[in-house]
């Protein structure tokens, strides 16, 4: 999951029925997050788990999303979103680090048909640091728009996670009501957070889209298997296999993306047999599901392959650490590191710059020493470092051995407070890290403005946390593989030893979606009138 050492530091510097009425319930009734009608009052206070698919009148199976339930809320909310991302695009440019990098694989595929880097001599050299999904797609848009065409790779993204955010409403509208679709739309159109990716040429703003298409596309192909239409001759259910191919897509481009992307798959992939309608047998889901497994995983016995051809090594996604076969990951660097590293600033100011860069002593944390004397050793271990501004294996070594003495010494705090505090930084932290704002934002006597921002930017993010783990309460359709996403991500994240913000970017998707759907409850708790009012306002753009 680490960046280049360049790029990071550039980085961070840097559907309704044929009929065409929407698909609302009449003013005496609303929906409930099963999608079946209730009359109008304070939500009861069942909280029974739907596992099986129950999906809303008029949304058979194959179709795609229609904008007869839309409304002027909704374009209002798109509106916004493309404001807000073409401010941030022109305000915070990211064209540099990483973006390079990816640019240069696109590039090296275009000019000579292989997955490869340049350095800094010209020589191109192949390469497994990188899965190939985010340089294919710059590579496709280089042919189109120009080769290093980054305004055309950006405006795109913009668009594609704006067509995003429209299917994860819709995912939202068909589980729950339109209410809750609509309120999940501006909150992912007008989440700052995820909105500075779209203007970076980075995974980000993709690996959103692939969440957002799976997650509609999954609620798609179990329609496809509702009960009530089982043939009148009782013989098996009508099945439309598009929105299954989609799925299949999302989840194997997403792994294509990241490494991590990977989890997706996990977490979603087993409600296409948890979760079939009442009616459907196990065996026809489960060799459905086995053929999504198996057509998601092809591109990766590609490049699989590819990476066994080349270089001789079994490498199905990219390796942790980045480095080639033969580089040295310098895994004893890596373990001291885990046991003092708690913030994205240590990350930034220290993690980054290793090898080829100086570390400075006063940069280090208190938490790095836990005595005069390893505080003396640490500072010779520093100094001989410094001199080449290499790890050899002999520093890494020490580096090792100065870890094991740490780890030893104090176990709880290095194999459980310092994992779960990293945790807690990449969650909570204010996300100014694409933003001109000090990473040490919390210096209030260096730069009021800043502090302040970051304190109100922090609370914002708390909101959208509180308001998706608030929406768990209700046990919408699909949470438990909601929260098995984020369950898996976050222990993955515990293994990371220097934290960052952005992998937790993965979390917001959801987040909007449970968020979404505890709004349209909190309020409709409030016993607030004006159902017929809101079927207005969301067909008034049919």
């Amino acid at each position: 999951m680490r960046q280049s050492k360049a790029g990071q530091k550039a980085e961070t510097q840097n559907s309704a029925p044929e009929s065409g009425k929407p698909d609302i319930a009449p003013a005496s009734e609303s929906r409930n997050e099963t999608g079946s009608a209730r009359v109008d009052g304070p939500p009861t206070s069942d909280t029974s788990v739907s596992w099986r698919a129950a999906p809303l009148p008029g949304n058979g199976p194959g179709r795609w999303p229609r904008a007869g339930w839309l409304g002027w809320r909704a374009i209002a909310a798109l509106l916004g979103g493309l404001i807000l991302r073409l401010w941030m695009w022109s305000a915070f440019p990211q064209i540099g680090g990483d973006a390079l990098i990816y640019g240069s694989l696109a590039r090296n595929m275009l000019r000579h048909g292989q997955f490869a880097l340049t350095d800094g001599s010209g020589v191109v050299h192949s390469t497994l640091i990188r899965l190939p999904g985010y340089p294919l797609f710059l590579a496709a848009c280089f042919r189109l728009f120009g080769v290093e065409n980054y305004r055309a790779v950006v405006l795109l993204q913009i668009a594609l996670e704006l067509a995003a955010c429209l299917f994860l409403a819709d995912f939202v509208r068909r589980i729950a009501s339109p209410r809750a679709g609509l309120n999940t739309l501006w909150l992912a159109t007008m989440c700052p957070f995820t909105a500075v990716y779209a203007s970076a040429p980075l995974t980000e703003s993709l690996t959103f889209d692939t969440i957002c298409l799976a997650l509609w596309s999954l609620e798609r192909t179990l329609s496809g298997w509702d009960s009530t239409e089982l043939r009148r001759d009782g013989n098996s259910a009508r099945f439309s296999w598009q929105p299954l191919l989609v799925f299949t897509l999302a989840i194997s481009y997403a792994a294509l993306l990241r490494p991590d992307g990977a989890l997706l798959a996990f977490a979603l992939w087993p409600a296409l047999v948890l979760s079939r309608p009442a009616g459907v047998k196990l065996l026809p889901a489960l060799r459905r599901g086995l053929l999504c497994a198996l057509v998601s995983m092809l591109p990766f016995v590609a490049w699989t392959a590819r990476n066994l051809h080349i270089f001789h090594v079994f490498e199905p996604l990219a390796p942790r650490y980045a480095n080639d076969p033969g580089e040295d990951p310098h895994l004893g660097w890596q373990r001291w590191v885990s046991t003092w590293c708690l913030d994205f600033t240590c990350t930034n100011e220290i993690y980054w710059n290793v090898p080829d860069g100086e570390i400075a002593m006063e940069d280090l944390p208190s938490q790095a020493f836990d005595s005069p004397a390893q505080r003396a050793q640490t500072a010779k271990l520093i100094t001989d470092y410094n001199r080449d501004q290499q790890i050899t294996p002999a520093i890494d070594a020490r580096f090792e051995a100065l870890a094991r003495e740490r780890e030893s010494a104090h176990p709880i705090r290095s194999w459980l407070l310092m994992p779960f505090g990293r945790l807690a930084d990449m969650t909570l932290r204010p996300r100014v890290e694409n933003l001109t704002i000090d990473l040490r934002w919390w210096e209030y006597w260096n730069h009021h403005p800043e502090t302040r921002f970051s304190v109100v930017y922090g609370f914002v993010n708390l909101l959208f946390l509180l308001l998706g783990l608030a929406g768990f309460l209700y046990r919408p359709r699909f949470w438990p593989y909601l929260a098995a996403y984020l369950i898996l991500r976050s222990l993955l994240l515990l293994t990371v030893e220097a934290p960052e913000t952005r992998y937790t970017l993965e979390f917001f998707p959801m987040l909007f979606a449970l968020g979404g759907i505890a709004l349209h409850r909190i309020f409709a708790r409030k016993g607030r009138p004006g159902t017929a009012g809101l079927a207005s306002d969301l067909g008034s753009a049919r």
